[in-house]
């Protein structure tokens, strides 16, 4: 009696597809604050930064082991850079 194959389970990434906003193409070849700039824009993160953030960390864990290191280096310090200005700005509030 043979054993049915399994099937790999798919990771949740695989499935995820947004129409409505994404930053524009070559964005994450880019410096850290030239990332965070744009990410941090209310055409890219309409409901903001905290949603830049997460495109951001999205786009990190997605990439992987494809991802070169130093480009998963400026990527990192543009999310800190993200994350100290929404600091800022809820602390204002």
């Amino acid at each position: 009696m043979a054993t049915p194959k399994t099937k790999k389970p798919r990771k949740w990434a695989q499935k995820i597809k947004t129409v409505s906003t994404f930053p524009p193409p070559g964005t994450f070849k880019r410096n850290a604050k030239s990332v965070a700039r744009i990410m941090a824009s209310k055409k890219v993160s309409p409901k903001g930064l905290g949603s830049g953030i997460r495109m951001l960390s999205m786009y990190i864990n997605r990439a992987g082991k494809n991802l070169d290191p130093a480009q998963k280096k400026e990527l990192e310090k543009a999310k800190h850079i993200l994350q100290r200005k929404n600091a800022k700005k809820s602390a204002k509030r």
